[in-house]
């Protein structure tokens, strides 16, 4: 068998498992409140659902059902929650979080009482024991505390940074014994040579590119790596959350910025070639490009298309629960499962697709940057 084959047959499997885990974590039943004959009624349930997968949380919910008591179970794991209070630092898990009889959640930790709204941990006032909404469902007697908390975002990059350092480590080691790579290796190998010799060289030149390896290569397994595990059952959406995006565009920012050469900045600054009167006027739109624009359309592109990728899956995987008073549970799987799997396939193209082109961008920029001009020439 090559190597092709096993490649399609792993990726396969795998489009196959993250499908099946994905229509199963949609298809608890969900009961009605309305009295028409059974009909499923379930929008705003798969809103709520859909909206829960794209936001960051303090815990894992992997899947719900509903017991034959009629009881709303959830399964998963809870996250350590750190947050800092005005009466210091307080770590506990977030299972502690339960709902009251009125619908608000608040946990008593110790000499502060602590309450989650649309996952934002707030601190209540002193003296205080429940939560006090306005007409705008604001809490009136609550305050924002600093969240230092391992959400599900945080616990995502934190897995995508041991798996780079356990693959990575393994193909230097072989590297330095001057082996072929095996194992990891051999798939991270064609990668990184790709990187390399399709996007550093081309966009930042023969003679600097090596310099800016490191960084490209890190930002591009990065993105690949969590995309991919926002394909799992664990439901991360790490890249799908516009501070994370915004904080790898600043930091492609402040590469192709603090690099830039003399040649670069005089160009910026004071274009040649042009009317002196303009250049002021060129030179505040060139400013505007290279440190608004430019990095705005980094943060979202990837922001934007992993959201809406993400958002089609999970909609689609949630259409069992529609179809299943009209065809049934069997019939209802099925059509979700070949839709979903269509779309999940589609989702590992995307996955490696947004990798590369927030890649091949900052390559872009960093080279713009870099550039050294021949001014003979230009003359």
């Amino acid at each position: 068998m090559t190597i092709a084959q096993k490649s399609i047959k792993f990726f396969t499997v795998i489009a196959l498992v993250f499908t099946s885990f994905g229509v199963f974590a949609g298809g608890g039943d969900n009961k009605s409140s309305d009295n028409d004959g059974g009909k499923v009624n379930t929008k705003e349930e798969i809103q709520d659902y859909i909206k829960h997968h794209l936001a960051d949380s303090h815990d894992f919910s992997l899947f719900s059902y509903t017991n034959d008591a009629g009881e709303r179970k959830h399964f998963g794991f809870p996250l350590p929650v750190i947050v800092k209070t005005s009466k210091g630092v307080k770590m506990f898990m977030s299972s502690k979080f339960h709902h009251n009889d009125d619908g608000t959640v608040v946990v008593d930790a110790g000499d502060v009482k602590l309450t989650k709204i649309h996952s934002k941990i707030y601190e209540l006032n002193e003296g205080e024991t429940a939560v006090a909404f306005d007409e705008t469902h604001h809490a009136t007697n609550a305050r924002k505390v600093l969240d230092f908390s391992i959400t599900k975002s945080v616990f995502g990059i934190i897995l995508a940074g041991l798996l780079m350092f356990l693959g990575f480590g393994s193909l230097a080691k072989g590297y330095k014994k001057g082996a072929i790579p095996t194992g990891v290796g051999r798939v991270l190998e064609p990668l990184v040579l790709y990187v390399r010799d399709e996007i550093a060289r081309p966009n930042i030149g023969e003679k600097k590119y090596k310099k800016f390896m490191p960084y490209l290569l890190t930002v591009f397994f990065f993105i690949w790596i969590l995309n991919l595990l926002g394909l799992t059952p664990l439901g991360f959406n790490v890249t799908g959350q516009i501070a994370v995006t915004a904080c790898l565009a600043i930091v492609t920012l402040v590469i192709y910025i603090t690099n830039g050469s003399k040649d670069f900045w005089a160009h910026t600054l004071w274009m040649p070639g042009v009317p002196k009167l303009l250049r002021p006027i060129l030179a505040v739109l060139e400013l505007a490009g290279f440190l608004l624009i430019k990095p705005f359309s980094l943060l979202v592109r990837l922001f934007a298309n992993i959201t809406a990728g993400h958002s089609v899956v999970m909609g689609i995987a949630a259409l069992m629960v529609l179809l299943k008073a009209r065809f049934g549970t069997v019939g209802a799987t099925g059509i979700s499962f070949l839709l979903t799997l269509f779309l999940t396939v589609i989702e590992l193209l995307v996955a490696f697709l947004q990798a590369f082109i927030f890649t091949m961008l900052s390559a872009l920029f960093i080279g713009m940057a870099v550039e050294e001009h021949d001014h003979a020439h230009d003359h």
